[in-house]
């Protein structure tokens, strides 16, 4: 039936045959907190490092990004039970709090009960997840899980048992890992790849569309391509590693000068972390170039006024120019103008996160093991 409604797709307009979860863009944990006058005791006492989530062994990583802001929703169980998810391409998990957690991050968000689905089965498996700071550790359980109007069977899933204390801030309740299997946490099933496994996909793939817009507009969309959403040409870059969605980039540069990346680097497509990250030294280089200053926190400013002046960013990859202009790479606030460059330490690994996926639509092949970048509409 279901190989028979795929085809059926291919015969009607296939825009009905998308489907999309709306992104909902919310209030990131920074402007909670700097709302409550507590941001800088909190980024004292957390340290924002972007690439934990990159390095763990066997654990399925995910870090404290204080700047991420889109969430779907989705539903696990029967009768369905809805959480608010963010959909991260740097991860492979998907997990919601239960109610079995008793942490602060629990208590103030949407929580899975088990007994109240008439589909769930446990195991006695654990999970075990690190964060820039802090943990959350629970077990695995299957169940029907629904997204964007596709109804996967026996997904297998985390429930949370406790929850770093920083979780309490974020307005999502959960993560929705999409990259590979082999780095997903205890082996579990990438809920992706249930959907391809399953046919419920016409396509081997994903696309992102992140909008600038405050409240709507962005989504993602599985096992197809919207081409309402960019301009132009698609590129597809083949991916140099199928763990994370990870592409070769050859420099990136100002006004025709490499400022970073010389004699090439690689990068991570990564919906989960909000900035464009690199190494120290590359991103003071940038910096400096664009004439903003690097904080004692690692927040990057520069003067408000001077936006107009700044120069576009330009990252070279496998052979095509995507270029991001200063009204893209800075974020403006009641509390001032932040540039969206994060420092990776002496990682070589770059992360080109939402705010490079605001500039192109980002179509995510599992087919093909290619990402597909056009220029936002």
């Amino acid at each position: 039936m279901m190989k028979l409604a795929v085809v059926l797709c291919a015969l009607v307009a296939f825009s009905e045959c998308l489907h999309k979860v709306p992104l909902i863009k919310g209030k990131t944990v920074r402007e909670a907190l700097q709302e409550k006058g507590l941001w800088e005791e909190y980024r004292k006492q957390h340290p924002y490092n972007p690439m934990a989530k990159f390095y763990q062994s066997g654990l399925e990583p995910m870090t404290n990004d204080a700047d991420l802001s889109y969430y779907g929703v989705i539903s696990i169980g029967t009768p369905p039970q809805s959480f608010k998810v963010i959909f991260d391409t740097g991860s492979s998990n998907l997990w919601v709090p239960s109610v079995y957690c008793n942490s602060q991050a629990c208590n103030n968000h949407a929580r899975f009960n088990p007994q109240q689905s008439s589909t769930f089965q446990s195991t006695s498996q654990s999970l075990s997840i690190q964060y820039g700071t802090g943990s959350m550790t629970g077990f695995l359980g299957y169940d029907t899980v629904q997204v964007g109007g596709i109804s996967v069977a026996n997904q297998i899933f985390g429930l949370s048992q406790t929850e770093a204390p920083f979780m309490a801030n974020m307005v999502a309740d959960g993560i929705l890992g999409l990259a590979f299997p082999s780095i997903s946490s205890s082996g579990a099933t990438p809920v992706f790849d249930n959907m391809m496994k399953q046919g419920l996909v016409s396509q081997d793939l994903f696309s992102v569309y992140l909008s600038g817009n405050e409240q709507a507009g962005s989504v993602v969309l599985f096992g197809g391509i919207d081409t309402s959403y960019y301009t132009g040409n698609i590129y597809w870059i083949p991916l140099s590693s199928e763990t994370y969605w990870q592409i070769s980039m050859e420099s990136v540069t100002i006004n025709g000068n490499v400022v970073a990346c010389s004699g090439g680097c690689q990068a991570i497509v990564d919906t989960g972390t909000s900035q464009i990250v690199g190494p120290s030294s590359d991103i003071s280089n940038i910096i400096n170039y664009v004439g903003a200053s690097m904080d004692q926190y690692g927040d990057s400013t520069v003067n408000c006024n001077s936006i107009s002046s700044m120069p576009a960013i330009t990252f070279t990859i496998n052979g095509y120019a995507f270029t991001i202009p200063a009204t893209a790479y800075v974020s403006q606030s009641y509390y001032g103008c932040n540039t969206g460059f994060g420092n990776g330490g002496s990682d070589q690994l770059w992360i080109l996160g939402d705010v490079f996926i605001r500039q192109y639509y980002t179509i995510f092949d599992r087919g093909n093991n290619y990402v597909g970048l056009a220029q936002v509409a």
